[in-house]
């Protein structure tokens, strides 16, 4: 059995891709300035301005090295220099691109020369083949055979006009004048996006953290983006559902950086936009990031919270739990010590250092857009130290036919432990269904919501502290 690699050669391939007869060809060496504005939900607004060459009178000109992704029905050509009598009469998005795969299937029932070099000798021989199918592998129909991957190497005469080497936008358009003229397209894609993650690092006694926010800047869009204007939009903007929906994990672990000056911010309709000061480069295939804000010496908030389940209000429970786990939260204010800005959505890492100098990893969380002014909260994890042991130590059906009509009178019994050298507060958080009177307490609670009582309970160092309730429930 004959095994042999078939090689599809180009020919004339340097002249083909630059355009057919009659087409003007604009290349990123005419860019003059591009701007890239990326959105949160995997859609970026491009503006590129390139100084063409034009004919006077119609011309057809390919636009090379647009995103493989655009949205063609956004794109819209500009004439900045002389808008006058400019105007446009067709465009084309070429995105079937060049590759010998699609070469093969372009030239399907079309004649291409079959070279076959003899391994002994060198010697060459050239046949004339008609392509059949290029599906799955290549079948050539010789004057006297049909054959399936033959050896050799296929050339082909041309390359054909509608099958480019680079994501083209073909505009058909006129211009009442030659000559130099400033263009600009812009134009909608997919495939750039961008996400905040944040670096925070605790300070020794748990109530200052420094914060460092990075934008992190995926281009997966087809193209390069040179000394791009780079801004970005924070918030929920509203889009139609494509039918096709292009999913993307940019999801990188974070470093903690040296702070870098912040990215200038402004309001933007019903969001946020920030622009980053100089002009930066958004390689194809790349992911890279850039400092969104830096702030030092925050003051922070700790919070134990045991946070309880409202099932146990409607039925006799007795043992809820034993070492029940508490949550620890941090919380601080956007609104100065270096902040005071909008804080795109995103995730919050938080490190603190070692008693050897050195930071550790301590919890992460996600927030989303938060306004200036607001709290931001985050869960960091579960405390090793502080565990409660929880039961049902009464319940009584006081009346009642059905789910509707019933009353309970029940108690409680919360047990916090801590067996760290230091004194916590616990805040005890009970979701309390129906309507509900307090008839007695170890402590007072607070009445956060309708639905919600709360206790602050001291628990001293190496020891532990009970909470008892009674509650009567109406449904």
């Amino acid at each position: 059995m004959r095994h042999a690699c078939l090689v599809v050669v180009f020919l004339g391939f340097a002249g083909a891709v630059q355009a057919a007869d009659g087409e003007l060809t604009s290349t990123l060496k005419d860019q003059k300035q591009v701007a890239v504005t990326i959105y949160n939900q995997d859609l970026a607004l491009v503006k590129d301005t390139r100084l063409v060459s034009l004919a006077r009178g119609d011309n057809r000109l390919a636009w090379r090295d647009v995103s493989a992704r655009i949205r063609p029905e956004t794109a819209l050509l500009r004439n900045l220099s002389d808008p006058k009598g400019f105007y446009l009469v067709e465009q084309n998005f070429d995105f079937d691109l060049l590759t010998p795969q699609t070469l093969l299937d372009k030239y399907v029932g079309r004649k291409v020369r079959v070279i076959k070099t003899n391994p002994a000798t060198g010697a060459e021989t050239v046949e004339e083949a008609t392509v059949l199918s290029a599906n799955g592998g290549v079948v050539l129909q010789f004057p006297d055979r049909i054959e399936s991957h033959p050896p050799g190497r296929l050339v082909f005469q041309a390359v054909p006009e509608n099958l480019r080497d680079r994501p083209t936008l073909v505009v058909s358009l006129h211009a009442p004048d030659g000559g130099g003229e400033e263009l600009e397209l812009s134009y909608l894609t997919g495939g750039l996006s961008w996400k905040a993650d944040y670096v925070a690092e605790l300070g020794a006694k748990d109530d200052r953290l420094d914060l460092n926010g990075w934008v992190t800047l995926t281009n997966q869009s087809g193209t390069a983006y040179r000394n791009a204007k780079l801004q970005l939009v924070a918030g929920d903007v509203n889009r139609v559902r494509e039918e096709v929906s292009y999913a993307m994990d940019g999801r990188i672990p974070m470093p903690a950086m040296a702070p870098a000056p912040r990215m200038k911010e402004e309001g933007l309709f019903e969001y946020h936009l920030y622009t980053l000061e100089r002009p930066t480069t958004l390689a194809e295939n790349q992911t890279k990031q850039v400092a969104l804000l830096s702030a030092a010496r925050i003051p922070v908030r700790r919070e134990f919270l045991l946070r309880g389940a409202d099932y146990y209000y409607r039925s006799s429970a007795g043992d809820i739990g034993q070492k029940l786990k508490v949550g620890v939260f941090v919380e601080f204010d956007n609104d100065g010590h270096g902040l005071g800005v909008p804080l795109p959505k995103g995730i919050v890492r938080v490190y603190k250092k070692d008693s050897a100098g050195n930071a550790q990893f301590v919890g992460e969380d996600r927030i989303d857009h938060t306004p200036k002014n607001e709290k931001v909260r985050l869960k960091l994890g579960e405390a090793f130290d502080v565990t409660a042991d929880k039961k049902q130590t009464d319940f009584q059906k006081l009346s009642g036919t059905s789910r509707y009509n019933y009353v309970f009178e029940e108690a409680f019994q919360v047990v916090l432990k801590n067996a760290k050298d230091e004194a916590v507060t616990v805040k005890v958080l009970e979701p309390i269904p129906g309507d509900w009177e307090m008839l007695s307490e170890s402590q007072p609670h607070a009445k956060e919501a309708a639905n919600a009582a709360a206790w602050k309970v001291a628990v001293p160092a190496n020891g532990k502290a009970t909470l008892a309730y009674r509650v009567r429930v109406k449904y």
